[in-house]
């Protein structure tokens, strides 16, 4: 138990394609035989195309509320006690109220008018599929670390893990990533290389016996 426990508590690191080699083979011998532990997997590695859309220079910064909320939260208070709307019993908490709702207001309205980043420029990129019950789509997303990979399809067997590596100009590979196969269910993953957009020209898909399932010429 404490052995299964330590192994799903690496789930996470894993579907980020992070750890050792020998953490990620312990896992993958994990995942051949526990089902309950494929599944959560499974659950997880959505989450990475999120995760890769967050930018982290931009995490510690806090919403300012827009001009005049304030103001406009308290006249609306006022109007209601003006009105006789509001109960004698409460009066001694409007303060306390109106305070909590400023700030949760101000949070959220704040939230939804932050300055949002252009979306980053797409290329699709033609595929080559060689297994049989696999469909897939790709594009790839230049930036100054590197390149990324946007893989979308369905037909990747359940619970098999998934190899990703990019073909560099001089023919040498570099790893872009592992995912989980969903079985019929639909599949989009985020995954990332070192290898620079101009010095990629294809990646591969390979399954977990090293046979190429996908493949893209750049």
């Amino acid at each position: 138990m404490n052995e299964h426990r330590e192994l799903r508590e690496q789930l996470g690191v894993y579907a980020l394609g992070h750890g050792t080699a020998d953490e990620r083979a312990a896992v993958r011998a994990h995942l051949d035989g526990c089902a309950a532990c494929r599944a959560e997997l499974a659950a997880l590695v959505p989450l990475r195309a999120r995760l890769a859309d967050v930018d982290p220079d931009r995490l510690d910064e806090v919403p300012a509320p827009p001009p005049g909320l304030g103001d406009r939260v308290l006249a609306g208070i006022a109007a209601e006690q003006a009105t006789g709307q509001a109960r004698p019993g409460r009066r001694r908490w409007a303060p306390a109220v109106a305070a909590v709702g400023i700030a949760a207001a101000a949070f959220g309205v704040g939230w939804l008018v932050r300055p949002v980043p252009d979306a980053p420029p797409l290329e699709a990129v033609a595929v080559q599929v060689t297994a049989p019950d696999v469909a897939a789509t790709a594009d790839v997303v230049p930036h100054t670390w590197g390149m990324e990979v946007r893989l979308h399809g369905a037909g990747f067997t359940a619970g098999e893990v998934y190899r990703v590596q990019v073909t560099e100009d001089d023919g040498g590979t570099v790893p872009a990533g592992e995912f989980l196969g969903v079985g019929p269910a639909q599949l989009d993953c985020n995954l990332n290389s070192s290898v620079l957009r101009e010095d990629a020209i294809g990646f591969q898909v390979l399954d977990s016996s090293g046979a190429v399932v996908v493949t893209s010429d750049l």
